[in-house]
């Protein structure tokens, strides 16, 4: 593709009250503006109309499903992204209802596209959702990055101010990903380009 800055689309996946994930996600949006190759954009679910029930034709079977208003930012931001970064906790051990609410709404706009992972919880640092997300992409058609940003206990990690007290090993697990993203971006933006998927269910 020419040399114009691929888009990033940063998801803030609890909609918890009292959740950290605006913070952490505050953070990698900073790494990314730094890393110097996206535009990035930043969604948080929190502000999102995300019905759980869905329509009775599944949207993989409809990809012009008429969304609640609520949701057409999202679906915006989504269609133009080339690349997308997740950001969860572990929830009982997976991912946040919401965010698979605002997946299954969804299906053409994660179709090859690249997909990364920043976690944080307690001891897991939100591996344990992200383990269960790479599974929910694959589904997709999506492809996730293998390289990942953790945080175990986050509460230690950050100071009230949203900064980390040691950030070096985020910061460079940061720039591992975000190269991934880019070299996947890129070569997948060509390829929905050029090659189209057609795709079999």
């Amino acid at each position: 593709m020419s040399s114009a800055r691929l888009s990033l689309t940063v998801i803030v996946g609890s909609v918890r009250e009292g959740r950290f994930g605006p913070v952490v996600a505050d953070w990698f949006v900073e790494q990314a503006e730094r890393h110097g190759e996206f535009t990035v954009s930043l969604v948080d679910l929190a502000d999102v109309d995300l019905p759980l029930a869905l329509p009775p034709t599944p949207p993989a079977l409809q990809p012009d499903l008429p969304r609640p208003e609520g949701m057409a930012e999202l679906t915006r931001r989504l269609d133009d992204a080339d690349a997308v970064v997740i950001v969860t906790p572990d929830y009982n051990r997976s991912f946040p209802a919401s965010l698979k609410a605002a997946i299954d709404w969804h299906y053409t706009q994660w179709k090859a596209k690249p997909i990364g992972f920043v976690g944080y919880s307690g001891l897991s640092g939100g591996l344990l959702a992200i383990e269960q997300l790479r599974q929910v992409f694959n589904e997709l058609h999506a492809h996730t990055v293998r390289d990942y940003v953790a945080f175990p206990s986050y509460y230690l990690l950050f100071s009230p101010d949203g900064t980390l007290r040691d950030p070096k090993g985020p910061e460079d697990a940061a720039a591992v990903m975000l190269d991934q993203l880019h070299w996947w971006g890129s070569v997948l933006h060509d390829a929905r380009r050029d090659r189209p998927q057609i795709t079999r269910r």
